[in-house]
């Protein structure tokens, strides 16, 4: 079958291709934050293997069908899960990069630690971790996919600040990136392992400023420039 066109007038897109169209436009931040959501739930319930995309869909409130056109596989919804997870605790933790100089450098440190141990010993955290660490020898990419989103980032957003700091004289000179390791190493002491592995135990607020508060000083005590 042939079909007349009009001198100038553009061809019709394939159906296909309009299709494709419509579901682009259909998308919704909104819905998507939905799905995202219900997945995190079914993820800490029943793990990524055990979860299926029927399972997340249904706790998202959409379809199947829905869920595909935002998410093609379960794996790209598991990784968005983690990302946005991340993303968020990046944007609270560094958001405001003149901080130190407001709340002072020993302030400012304790405030990041304060915020990343509250995080890795949050419900969400601890489930995050437990999926990961249960499903890292069958699916590794999955725990890649964590490990760059979360302590990749942000230990690469914390040297580059301790960087800032160096250069404005307050810390002697020193591998940041390192630094930025032993930091964040040095605010796991003592609380955040019996979280991961006692699943009754809760943190008291002195708790986790008994250790930042400890942190932050052996940092100081090794890279700060005032006795």
């Amino acid at each position: 079958m042939f079909v007349r066109i009009k001198p100038g007038a553009e061809p019709a897109p394939p159906v296909g291709a309009r299709k494709a169209a419509r579901d682009a436009a259909a998308l919704s931040p909104q819905r998507r934050g939905r799905i995202v959501a219900g997945a995190s739930a079914i993820f800490v319930r029943d793990g990524y293997e055990g979860a299926s995309m029927a399972q997340i869909a249904d706790a998202a409130r959409v379809s199947k069908g829905t869920l595909y056109n935002y998410f093609p596989s379960k794996q790209a919804l598991f990784e968005a899960f983690v990302r946005e997870r991340c993303t968020s605790l990046v944007k609270h933790v560094f958001g405001e990069p003149d901080a130190a100089a407001v709340l002072g450098l020993a302030a400012e440190l304790g405030r990041i630690g304060r915020i990343m141990l509250s995080m890795m010993m949050s419900p969400d955290g601890l489930a995050i971790y437990r999926v990961v660490v249960m499903e890292a020898s069958k699916f590794p990419e999955l725990a890649q996919a964590f490990y760059n989103a979360g302590p990749r980032t942000l230990t690469e957003r914390m040297a580059s600040w301790l960087a800032c700091q160096i250069d404005a004289g307050t810390l002697r000179p020193h591998d940041p990136k390192f630094a930025a390791e032993q930091f964040f190493a040095l605010t796991q002491a003592r609380l955040l392992m019996q979280a991961r592995t006692d699943a009754r135990f809760v943190a008291s607020p002195a708790e986790i400023d008994f250790v930042v508060d400890g942190a932050v000083a052996m940092f100081l005590a090794a890279y700060g420039t005032t006795p």
